[in-house]
């Protein structure tokens, strides 16, 4: 896949507000470090610039909880009005416990809360607000690619990137929700090792490894670094999203 990587965070980055256009700042920030973009760059962005440059805030005032979400709420221990928005934007509870709802979000990973978060936004406590995952995170990571595509006339990668824990380690690691430009998930079934045995199970998650190796660049607190340019990744170019990274639930041993 690589030799060698470079990985730079984009420093300075403005704070985002609904219809912000990703794209101009993106290259005016790659401008200020005197930077240019070359084919086959990957530029990983967190979800959070996403969420708000689509506005995909819910604001809690105006939630109204189902029967259901007071249930949830009363179970978690959450305000029920973010129990009504988990639930909204899920389609399986899978696990609850106090201070933690796991559920399947709509577009098809296990997250905590839905993906739905508080930080690096700004508070009002008379309108309290949370924060959603894009509607659709490939499609936001492509459409971002044919803008870069049309006002520079290079062939970028993107990866729209989110942090999440796992059920068998401790702690956060960055994955892919969404991308664009090239196979996500590389099969080397088949491919021989070091003795000459073929593969039989490998799958590659390539756009998670890139994603988790920019979340270490871009931190996780107040950092303000919400864009990572990787160059020196040797990827396959394709048109499949992180869709494909989604273990089908039949294949699902935690269920």
């Amino acid at each position: 896949m690589a030799t060698k990587l470079s990985l730079l965070a984009l420093t300075d980055f403005p704070l985002i507000e609904p219809d912000d256009d990703l794209c101009e700042l993106i290259l005016g920030a790659l401008d200020h470090q005197h930077l240019a973009l070359a084919d086959g760059d990957v530029l990983v962005l967190a979800q959070k610039i996403v969420s708000k440059a689509e506005n995909r805030y819910g604001y809690l005032n105006a939630i109204t909880p189902s029967v259901a979400a007071r249930e949830l709420a009363e179970k978690s221990d959450k305000d029920p009005r973010l129990a009504e928005l988990i639930l909204r934007e899920s389609t399986e509870v899978l696990r609850v416990r106090k201070g933690a709802v796991i559920v399947r979000h709509r577009n098809g990973y296990v997250h905590a809360n839905a993906g739905i978060d508080q930080s690096n936004i700004s508070a009002d406590d008379a309108n309290p607000r949370v924060l959603l995952l894009p509607e659709n995170p490939d499609r936001s990571a492509q459409h971002l690619r044919e803008k870069i595509r049309a006002c520079t006339g290079i062939d970028v990668r993107i990866i729209i990137n989110d942090s999440a824990g796992r059920p068998w380690r401790t702690g956060v690691t960055g994955f892919a929700i969404g991308s664009a430009g090239f196979v996500p998930l590389v099969s080397r079934i088949g491919a021989p090792d070091l003795y000459g045995r073929p593969l039989e199970i490998t799958e590659i998650a390539v756009a998670d490894e890139l994603a988790a190796a920019a979340s270490f660049v871009m931190g996780q607190a107040d950092e303000g670094t919400p864009v990572v340019l990787i160059r020196g990744a040797i990827l396959q170019s394709g048109d499949s999203g992180s869709e494909t990274l989604i273990r089908p639930i039949v294949q699902d041993l935690f269920r």
